[in-house]
This record gives structure tokens, C-alpha cells and sequence, in this order.
């Protein structure tokens, strides 16, 4: 996935739940909604169930009715936006965008009535950062690099269908085609041959209204052992207000350990092309090991080892209560 691009650090100024942490560091008022981060938990099992799910892959095609399914299950009008990308090596990459939109939204014409959260669910064909070489063509199961994101995603559906009291839409957008960038193996290089199914999106946004978009949240890789989420340069960069914003839910929900006030680095992600073609603010949450000497990504990423093991109730939770904390005090 994600081209590292990591340049420099800047330190900157459906199971029993439990209660909702209650924060120190704000002074917002504390959400008492309870994002359930067993649910959550399921939703990743459940697409790793159907296996590695990448590009032109039965897995893939099965994975995709999954999710849609799901959404519609919550109430959602879903949206499949299909087309042919073009991979780094010519391969045609049959691509699926999934967009879930609110029974609010169609209500809320007028600009800046609705948020938009996003994620891609696509596998990395190739665990080409695996610490044993002879995995390097092994499709990668993306447990966290792929799944925790839409994990969340649905949960948070699921959620705000069971509390409507909101007084902003959410739509959400699975991106589609994010994780065939050039692998180390090869000999190429190519800095757009990522986020393919979110290049395509931002040029061609309908069903979406771009304008509609008060601003926009990525979430990847939101569900990995020991992750903290710093502050990534290009939402800084595009948009800081929202940056501030997440982050200051983040500790009044009282998770402010897992989001630290800190910048972590600059990342090639699905982020970017939205910001920079649909024009809308968008802030990508994203794990950040600094001190792993793996990949800053961490000891997870593009290896054989992005499984289920490897997912933590507590991030998934840290994630999900920020976001139920954002959108319900807007």
C-alpha cells in the first residue's frame, strides 16, 4: 500500500461493550454512544474469512457483495463504482469503489452538511516487506492493512443507525485498488501506482457531491498490537483544522495515548488524490512506529504476519469512540 514516504518528524505542541472512557485533556462534552469494538472485531474476521482479497481474485469479488450487503443492511444506498485500472505492470485490475450513503444525505443538499470517511479494502498481492524472502510473492491477508479500516466503517453504520440523532450525514467510501504499488522487488518505480481506485474516484466523484463535504477521514490500518496514530504531513498540509479537531475528540473520548499531538511523517495515500482532486479537507488516520525497526509502518506491514492475531480490541476501540465522539458532537 502506501508508498513510504516518511521524510521527517516534527514534534508538535454485536458483543458486550464496555463503557465509553471518559476524557481529561478536553473540555468537550463526553459522547455517551458506545462504539463496540468486538463488533468491530468480527467484521475484520469476517473479511479475512473470505481470504486474501486481492485484485481480480474470487476473494475479492466475494468480499465486495459482502461489504455492500452490509451497508444496505444498515441502511445505506449503496453505490458499486466498477471500472479497468491499469496496474504498475499493465495488469488490468477489474476495480470496485463501494460508496454508502446516509439517508440524511439526500435530505442535507446544501454544502458542508455531511462527512465522509473513508478506506480501502483491497490486500496487498505481495508480502513484499516480509522478513523472510521467500514470502515476497505471497498474497498478504490484510488484516489490519485493509480490513480494521472497513471493520470501523461498518461498525460506525451500524451505530448511527441505531442512534439517528445526528445533526450531520455520514457517507462512507470504500476505496477500491489501493495496495498494487510497485513492489520492492522490482526493479520499477512508480509513486502513482497507488491509491488507484481513489485517484479514479476523485475524478469522477458521482454519486457523490464533493461540495457536500464538510471535510473527509481515511482510516488505515487502524486495528494493529501497540499502533499510535501521530499526525501525517499531508493532512497537516491540507487540512489541519481537522486534524485538530479528531485529535482533541480523541482525548476528551479519553484515548489521547494512541493519538499523540505529534507529527509523524508524509504518506502516499488514498488521502491525497481527495484532497488534491475532489478537493475536499481530508486527514488520513494512519498507524506510525517510530521506533520499529521493520518499517515505520510497523512490524506487520506487507508481511505474511497482517493476520487476526495480530489485531488489538483496544485499537480498534481507540479508533472507533474517537470517530463516535467526532461525529455526534457536530
Amino acid at each position: 500500500m502506501k508508498q513510504i514516504i516518511y521524510i521527517v518528524s516534527i514534534v508538535l505542541g454485536l458483543a458486550a461493550c464496555g463503557t465509553t472512557k471518559k476524557g481529561q485533556e478536553s473540555q468537550q462534552a463526553i459522547v455517551k454512544i458506545t462504539f463496540c469494538a468486538d463488533s468491530a472485531y468480527l467484521f475484520c474476521q469476517q473479511q479475512c474469512d473470505f481470504g486474501p482479497r486481492i485484485m481480480n481474485s474470487d476473494a475479492h469479488e466475494l468480499c465486495a457483495q459482502w461489504i455492500e450487503d452490509k451497508f444496505t443492511q444498515y441502511g445505506y444506498q449503496t453505490t458499486l463504482q466498477k471500472t479497468d485500472l491499469k496496474g504498475y505492470d499493465g495488469t488490468i485490475l477489474k476495480s470496485t469503489n463501494i460508496i454508502a450513503q446516509s439517508p440524511l444525505t439526500r435530505q442535507k443538499e446544501e454544502s458542508g452538511q455531511a462527512i465522509l470517511i473513508c478506506a480501502h479494502w483491497d490486500s496487498r498481492p505481495w508480502a513484499d516487506n516480509d522478513p523472510d524472502s521467500a514470502n515476497w510473492h505471497k498474497p498478504v491477508l490484510a488484516a489490519n492493512d485493509g480490513a480494521s479500516g472497513i471493520a470501523v466503517m461498518l461498525e460506525l453504520a451500524r451505530l448511527l443507525q441505531q442512534n439517528d440523532s445526528l445533526n450531520i450525514a455520514v457517507d462512507f467510501l470504500c476505496f477500491d485498488a489501493e495496495d498494487w504499488g510497485v513492489p520492492q522487488w522490482s526493479n520499477l518505480s512508480d509513486g502513482d501506482s497507488w491509491a488507484l481506485g481513489a485517484q479514479y474516484w476523485a475524478t469522477n466523484p458521482a454519486p457523490l457531491v464533493p461540495s457536500r463535504y464538510r471535510y473527509a477521514i481515511l482510516l488505515d490500518m487502524v486495528g494493529g498490537q501497540g499502533a499510535k496514530f501521530y499526525q501525517e504531513g499531508f493532512s497537516l498540509q491540507h487540512a489541519r483544522p481537522i486534524v485538530d479537531k479528531v485529535w482533541q475528540a480523541a482525548h476528551a473520548a479519553g484515548y489521547g495515548s494512541f493519538f499523540p499531538m505529534q507529527a509523524g511523517g508524509y504518506v502516499t495515500d488514498d488521502h491525497v488524490p481527495v484532497n488534491e482532486q475532489a478537493h475536499i479537507p481530508c486527514i488520513d488516520i494512519i498507524n506510525h512506529y517510530p521506533d520499529c525497526p521493520q518499517s515505520s509502518f510497523g512490524p506487520t506491514w506487507h508481511t505474511v504476519y497482517d493476520d487476526m492475531e495480530h489485531i488489538d480490541r483496544n485499537t480498534l476501540e481507540a479508533v472507533g469512540q474517537t470517530l463516535v465522539q467526532l461525529i455526534y458532537s457536530e
